[in-house]
């Protein structure tokens, strides 16, 4: 069960910005339905996404997808990708990376447990590795 009372989706907090349509709306959003896992952690009423395409099916055409998300910067992630469906991909996994980047750089440095080596119970250390040990 998830930490948060209202967490976030895709499909509630998804907009369809210019080049898109209302009715792309539900097709994007099955796209990028894989996010919801990486979203949960956050409230839906403090997480917004945008995502938009310049030059809409030609040749430079751009997708950018912004994210909102209530005390941290606006994440954007950009695709040129000339193939809609592989940019919104592309878009929706940078997106994702940059997400569990975010969380990494906020998880505690200086915390020994999450440091510890665990050792399988019968294989003794070796002498440095228990030099090592010691010294953590």
């Amino acid at each position: 069960m998830s930490a948060v009372a209202n967490p976030a989706t895709v499909a509630e907090c998804l907009r369809v910005g210019a080049g898109f349509s209302q009715g792309d709306r539900n097709w994007i959003a099955e796209q990028f339905a894989t996010l919801d896992a990486r979203l949960a952690g956050f409230h839906a009423d403090a997480t917004e996404l945008e995502v938009s395409v310049k030059d809409r099916e030609a040749r430079g055409q751009k997708v950018t997808l912004e994210c909102w998300i209530a005390g941290r910067q606006k994440i954007v992630t950009t695709s040129a990708e000339e193939d809609l469906h592989a940019a919104l991909n592309d878009v929706r996994d940078d997106l994702r990376r940059k997400l569990n980047d975010a969380k990494t750089r906020q998880e505690p440095r200086h915390n020994k447990h999450l440091r510890a080596v665990d050792q399988p119970e019968g294989i003794p250390l070796q002498d440095a590795e228990r030099e090592d040990a010691e010294t953590v």
